[in-house]
């Protein structure tokens, strides 16, 4: 199927490694030439050299939190290849722990990269996004359920889903569509780094699956497939929808 991606342009937050560069990978696949930032000048220059080089990615560093973040790679993405049709916006993970650890500094830090930051770029790209634009959130099984140890998570992204909910209501009548994917266990650095921070990985990994249908964690392309598709205009009737990309974990409808 011909996704209608060819020469369209996105960008991607957080897109070097784990699912934003997933995503990067299944756009650029498909024709379209995609913005990517990091915090890391090196992770930029790997990651832009993975998806073809400065023809098909251009890559810049930069902090979700940062509040000119937003207009620099908007502004970026106009000026390389002259247009914006998508924005996927992903973040690191916000810290572990439970809320009765968590410190004032930490909730603060979280909430400008995890949710204004991830609103600021959807407010920034909006204007200049076309009829048949999109915008997609990278969220998590914690918009529906908490998970343990992960209290942060918790309390900020089912807000940011609702958010994304409101964002589909007001952008709707442009022809600009907004979706959350609501990610479970996808076997990146991020869930190898929980893992480990237990006392027994193995058994972690071992419980986690048990607990999914599938009896597997996913992959990131896995991942990256299905958000190529509901950016694409393919979906162009899917919008203020939270997308399950999580193996049947979430048993809720």
């Amino acid at each position: 199927m011909d996704l209608g991606l060819n020469d369209k342009v996105f960008l991607i937050t957080g897109g070097t490694k784990g699912l934003g560069l997933a995503a990067a990978r299944a756009l650029v696949a498909e024709g379209a030439r995609v913005v990517i930032s990091s915090r890391s000048q090196d992770a930029v220059d790997d990651a832009v050299a993975t998806l073809g080089g400065p023809e098909h990615a251009l890559g810049t560093t930069a902090d979700n939190a940062d509040p000119q973040a937003a207009d620099r790679l908007v502004a970026s993405a106009l000026e390389r290849f002259g247009r914006l049709d998508g924005v996927l916006i992903s973040v690191g993970g916000p810290p572990t722990g439970p809320i009765t650890t968590i410190t004032d500094d930490q909730w603060r830090d979280s909430f400008e990269s995890v949710f204004l930051g991830a609103l600021r770029f959807a407010r920034t790209a909006a204007p200049v996004l076309p009829a048949d634009g999109s915008i997609g959130f990278v969220l998590s099984l914690s918009v529906k359920s908490p998970w343990p140890n992960m209290s942060v998570s918790n309390g900020l992204r089912p807000g940011l889903a609702m958010a994304a909910k409101t964002l589909a209501d007001e952008l709707g009548p442009r022809g600009i569509r907004v979706n959350g994917f609501i990610v479970g266990s996808i076997e990146t650095d991020r869930l190898k780094g929980l893992e480990q921070a237990t006392n027994d990985p193995a058994r972690t990994r071992a419980d986690r699956t048990a607990n999914i249908p599938l009896r597997r964690y996913g992959t990131p392309d896995e991942f990256g497939r299905m958000a190529a598709v509901i950016l694409s205009p393919t979906a162009s009737y899917i919008t203020g929808t939270m997308l399950h990309i999580d193996g049947g974990a979430l048993r809720t409808l």
